[in-house]
Formats: structure tokens, sequence, C-alpha cells
């Protein structure tokens, strides 16, 4: 490992296929013998620290369609923090599931899950028939694998019955020095960035894109009012930036005046700290005060100049979710791709049957969505929002971050790469858009 690390630091990719690949590498892990750590706990209390693993695990077969890639930096998304709490259920099942359908998916079923969704790396090794990729290739991953063998894949990717999020649903995933992945994963790295920050867009980016721009999703156009939850996060952060970009009007909800700064630096000035506004939107947990949605529902059009949400850009789930029903305007859309508050969502449906409102489910996005998503990344329109990077080792503190919500954008993870600022090969470029790029660092 150190040797291929050492030709890509040194941009000598020449002959990188003909080095030897090692028979293991350091992956983190869950193990499958404490998927019962944390039972009877409360998820907040549920330490990553604590079930995250740096291992060394053996490296696994590259069966055709497939690569194996050199990882120089990865990010932490919170399906790694699902898997490091065993929430809502334990990744175990997943990857039983996924050993069922083939002789080579059994690789997958393992008693430890190597996890991870997102990288950017070198290409190693690529399997048989594999005709857009080679060894050498400086890429970024997206994360969906799918086998595409039925037929209802064939319209939308998403819609196959065997789609699943690589590192979250598969094995091999990209908190590791190498991942393995379907070669249909792959895009190009966008060249002005460096290892870590074109790793960290990779799933929200594509994430966003899906839900708030594409057809599939809410299908935003130039004047639409986007109301959206967390919009400095990791996922926040680029909805924020594609509605800006597309001509719509983002009204970004926050928890601090740090993260409302943080949407003023990426160019929104409507901005609802809700902290700071003291909204409750249940009166006790099993209760939600519709007071509070109306309260709500007056401070967006107090900012608009009287207009309500087109869209709703949901994620927290149960904790918002009878808010954006109610606030979105008649004929609106929420979008919701996420439930990190709860998964039990509970609204008045008066609000959305009398007002002919719409609540459409995004998941990740297809290929040709991540591949656009990428493409302005590399084009320079959206940026990265890295704010800060761990070394492997330190993942466990790294999902700890996102866990508790103590982080801004992306947080990154150095996997081969030996420190921060490596990778970049178009410095022209970078220095066009250095101040977006750097805009949420040290946050």
């Amino acid at each position: 490992m150190h040797d291929i690390r050492e030709a890509i630091l040194a941009d000598d990719l020449a002959g990188i296929g003909s080095m030897t690949v090692p028979e293991s590498y350091r992956g983190i892990t869950v193990h499958a013998d404490e998927a019962d750590m944390f039972a009877g706990m409360p998820a907040q209390e549920k330490d990553p620290r604590k079930s995250l693993h740096l291992d060394e695990v053996p490296t696994p077969e590259v069966a055709p369609g497939e690569a194996l890639v050199a990882v120089m930096a990865s990010a932490i998304n919170y399906n790694t923090v699902w898997t490091s709490i065993f929430e809502p259920v334990s990744t175990f099942g997943f990857l039983k599931r996924y050993g069922r359908i083939s002789e080579l998916a059994k690789r997958h079923d393992l008693p430890y899950h190597v996890v991870g969704s997102d990288l950017a790396g070198v290409v190693l090794k690529v399997g048989a028939g594999v005709q857009m990729w080679k060894p050498g290739d400086k890429v970024v991953a997206h994360c969906l694998s799918v086998e595409l063998e039925s037929p209802a894949g064939h319209d939308d990717t998403m819609m196959d019955p065997e789609q699943r999020i690589w590192g979250f649903e598969t094995n091999f995933g990209g908190l590791a020095d190498m991942a393995l992945v379907k070669t249909n994963q792959l895009m190009p790295k966008p060249d002005h960035l460096t290892w870590e920050e074109a790793a960290s867009p990779g799933l929200v980016n594509s994430t966003a894109y899906r839900q708030l721009v594409s057809p599939h999703g809410a299908n935003m156009t130039q004047g639409d009012v986007v109301l959206i939850w967390g919009a400095s996060g990791g996922l926040g952060s680029y909805a924020t930036q594609f509605a800006l970009n597309g001509g719509a009007t983002p009204v970004c909800v926050v928890s601090s005046p740090a993260k409302a700064e943080l949407c003023r630096k990426m160019g929104a000035e409507l901005i609802i700290d809700r902290s700071a506004e003291g909204y409750k939107f249940w009166s006790d947990p099993e209760t939600q005060d519709p007071r509070e949605w109306k309260r709500f529902g007056s401070k967006i059009r107090e900012l608009t100049g009287g207009d309500d949400p087109d869209i709703v850009f949901e994620h927290p789930g149960r904790e918002t979710f009878g808010a954006s029903v109610y606030v979105a305007k008649r004929g609106g859309t929420i979008v919701t791709c996420a439930s990190t508050s709860g998964f039990m969502h509970q609204y008045d449906n008066r609000y959305l049957w009398m007002n002919l409102k719409r609540i459409i489910g995004s998941h990740f996005a297809n290929y040709k969505e991540a591949y656009l998503a990428n493409r302005l990344v590399a084009q320079g329109k959206i940026h990265p929002t890295v704010s800060k990077t761990y070394a492997l080792e330190e993942t466990g503190e790294a999902a700890n971050d996102v866990h508790h919500n103590s982080h801004q954008g992306k947080v990154g993870v150095l996997c081969l790469a030996p420190e921060e600022g490596l990778g970049v090969t178009n410095p022209e470029l970078r220095e066009q858009h250095l101040e977006g790029i750097n805009r949420f660092r040290g946050e």
C-alpha cells in the first residue's frame, strides 16, 4: 500500500496497474457480534467511537464490471452514523440479503462491514468487460450500486429492485485505504479540488440534485421559493447552492448564528434561526402544536414578502414534517429524502389534500443525475463544503460530530492521503473559486 500511495503522491500513474495489490488493507468497520451493544439506549447516547473500528481486512475479489480503487480521501454521511449506532436496523441484514442473490454477492456477507459511501482516489484494477475506466484514472464515486438485470430499472435506475447504497447496503465502502465499486459508479475527479474536497460532495450533492432539481424530484424552476431545513449542513448546503444557482429563492432554516452566517456567505439572504425564534413544533412527545406551524409560516411570509414555499426541502423528518406540510404553498411540493430526527412522520392531512399539495419521496440519485451533479462541481458552479478533516483512525470522532450535529457542511476523512491540500492539478480554476471552496473551512 505504501508503494501505491507514493506513486499517487508523485503523480506517477502510468504503471500503477502493474503494481501488486496488497492482500489486505485498512478499513473502518462495524462488527456483527456487536450489533446489540447499544440495545435499550436512546439514540443520542449511542457512541460511534465505540462501534467503529480500524481493522486490517482481506482485499476482495474484483468481479466483472467492478473496480478496486485506492482511496485517498472519503467523508462522513449520516448513513455511516446510522450504521455505527445500528439504527434503524443493523446493516448486517442488508449484507445477508445481498449475499443471497448470487455467488459473487456472497463476498459482501461477512461478519464485518467496511463502511463509507464517498471516495476520491485512483483506479488500481478493473474487472473483465470494463471499457470506460482503467488503472491510473483519478476518480470520485457516487454510491448507487445497482444490478440492472430487471426491466424496472432501465427508465430510472433508482427503481431497480436490486438498487442499493454502496458502503451502507453493500460491503467494501470508502472509509478505507481501498474500496470495491461497480465501474458505473465512477466519475472523473474535479481537477481543481484536493482529494478531501473532491470526496465530500458525492452522496449529498447527488441526493440534493435529484431531490430539488431533477424531474424525479421537485423539478425546481427559476423564481421558486424553496424552504431548506438544515441549510448549512451536509445536505442542505448543496440544496442552498442549487437554489441560488438555479434562480430560486432559498429560505434557509438553521440552528445558530454561525450557521446563518455560512448561508449568507453562500449568497442566501432569507434566513431563519430556529433556535433564536424558539420554535417548538411539539408541545409534548406525542402532540404537535399547530400554533407554532402558523408562527413559522408567518415568519416565512415576512421574509419573502408574502409568498409561501413552492418547495420544502425535507430531511429532518418527524420533528419538522408537520410544519413542512403546513407551510408549503397551495399546490406546493414537500420532497423528502431522510428522517434524521425520526422515521414516523405525523402531519395534518387537511392541509395536504384540501390545498392540493404533494409529498415526493426521493432517494439518492441515478447515474445520470449523479454525473450531472458532479459536472457542476467540476465546472466550479457548485462548491464542496468541507469544514473539517480527520485522519482515518479518527473516523469514530468524525462520525460522532455528525451524530451530534456539531459540524458544519461535510466532515472529510483522509485515507491514503497523508495530509490535506493534495491532489490539485488545475490550480488556475481553483484560484478562480478559492473563496467558495474554502467557505466552510474552520467552521
